[in-house]
C-alpha cells in the first residue's frame, strides 16, 4: 500500500510539473514560436539578406543544408565518434558545445564579411569620387561618371555603383537608385555622399566642388580611424593572448602529466569544470573585444 502512495505521489508530482509546463507555454506561445522562427528560419533569412548585399548567389536549401549541419550534424558525429570509442559521456557535453557553438557562429562569420566588405568600400571612396569629380568637369553626366568609376574601380564599388546603373536603366531614378546604395552600404561617409548628390540634383550646385569637400573630409576621418586602430591594436592581441592562454597552458599539462589531465575529460565533473571555463574565457574575450572596439 505504502509503494502505490509513493508511485502516485511520484506520477502526481510529474503531471504537476507537465500541467505547469504546459499552462507556461500556452501562456507564452507567441513568444516561444517567434523565438524558434528567429533561430532557425529567421537565421537562414538573415544570412540570405546579407548575400545578397555581398553580391553572393546561394541557393536557400544550400544555407538550410550548412546551417543543420553546424548545429545537429557535428554535435551528433562527435557523440558518435566518441562513444565508439566508450566516451558517451565527454561525447555528449562536447557535441553540445559544438552543436551550441555552430548554431551561433554562423552570423557572426557573415557579419564579419560584411563589415570587411564595407571597409573596403569606404577605402575606396576617396579614388572613386575623385573620378566622378573629374568626369563631371570634362563634361559628363552623373550615370556616364559613374560607368567610368564602375570601369576603374575595382570590387566592391564597382558592384555598388554598377547596380546603380543597372536600375537607372530599367527606369528607376538616380535619386532612388542612390537611396538604394545609402541603404545596402550604411556608413556615415556614403550618407553623406548620397545626400549632397540628391539635394544638388534637385537644387543645383556644383557636384565637382561637393565631391571634393567630400574627399578631404573622408581622408581627414580615415586618417583619424587608422590612428585609432594603430592604438586598440596592442589591446586587441593581448585579448587574443590571454584568451588563448588557457589552452596553451593545459597542452603544456597534458604533455608534462597526462595521466591528470586525461582525467578531466573522463570525470564528468572534470567536463563540467572544463565547460564552464570555455564560456568564461569566451567571455572574456568579448568583453576585451567591446572595450577596444571604439566607434
Amino acid at each position: 500500500m505504502s509503494e502505490i502512495t509513493w508511485l502516485l505521489g511520484e506520477k502526481g508530482i510529474i503531471a504537476a510539473i507537465g500541467l505547469m509546463f504546459f499552462l507556461f507555454c500556452y501562456k507564452y506561445s507567441v513568444g516561444i514560436f517567434e523565438w524558434i522562427e528567429k533561430q532557425t528560419f529567421g537565421t537562414r533569412s538573415y544570412i540570405m539578406e546579407k548575400f545578397e548585399l555581398l553580391f553572393i548567389e546561394v541557393k536557400e536549401i544550400h544555407v538550410t543544408y550548412v546551417l543543420l549541419f553546424l548545429s545537429v550534424g557535428i554535435g551528433f558525429i562527435t557523440l558518435a565518434v566518441l562513444g565508439l570509442f566508450g566516451h558517451w559521456v565527454m561525447g555528449f557535453f562536447l557535441g553540445m558545445a559544438l552543436s551550441f557553438v555552430g548554431f551561433k557562429i554562423p552570423k557572426p562569420i557573415i557579419n564579419y564579411l560584411y563589415k570587411k566588405r564595407i571597409k573596403a568600400y569606404s577605402g575606396q571612396m576617396v579614388d572613386s569620387l575623385t573620378l566622378l569629380a573629374n568626369g563631371l568637369r570634362a563634361g559628363l553626366s552623373v550615370p556616364q561618371s559613374i560607368a567610368m568609376v564602375v570601369d576603374e574601380m575595382p570590387p566592391p564599388i564597382s558592384q555598388e555603383f554598377n547596380l546603380i546603373l543597372q536600375q537607372n536603366k530599367i527606369g528607376v531614378t538616380l535619386e532612388e537608385c542612390f537611396e538604394s546604395l545609402a541603404k545596402r552600404v550604411v556608413t556615415e561617409d556614403n550618407d553623406m555622399f548620397v545626400t549632397s548628390v540628391n539635394i544638388l540634383r534637385e537644387t543645383g550646385g556644383n557636384l565637382a566642388e561637393t565631391f571634393d569637400t567630400i574627399v578631404t573630409v573622408i581622408r581627414e576621418r580615415v586618417r583619424l580611424q587608422q590612428k585609432i586602430e594603430q592604438l586598440t591594436a596592442s589591446g586587441m592581441f593581448q585579448g587574443m593572448v590571454i584568451a588563448g592562454m588557457p589552452y596553451g597552458i593545459g597542452f603544456i599539462y597534458f604533455l608534462s602529466e597526462p595521466a591528470s589531465m586525461i582525467r578531466m575529460f573522463h570525470h564528468p565533473v572534470g567536463l563540467i569544470i572544463m565547460f564552464i571555463a570555455m564560456c568564461l574565457d569566451a567571455v572574456g574575450l568579448v568583453v576585451i573585444l567591446k572595450i577596444v572596439d571604439i566607434k
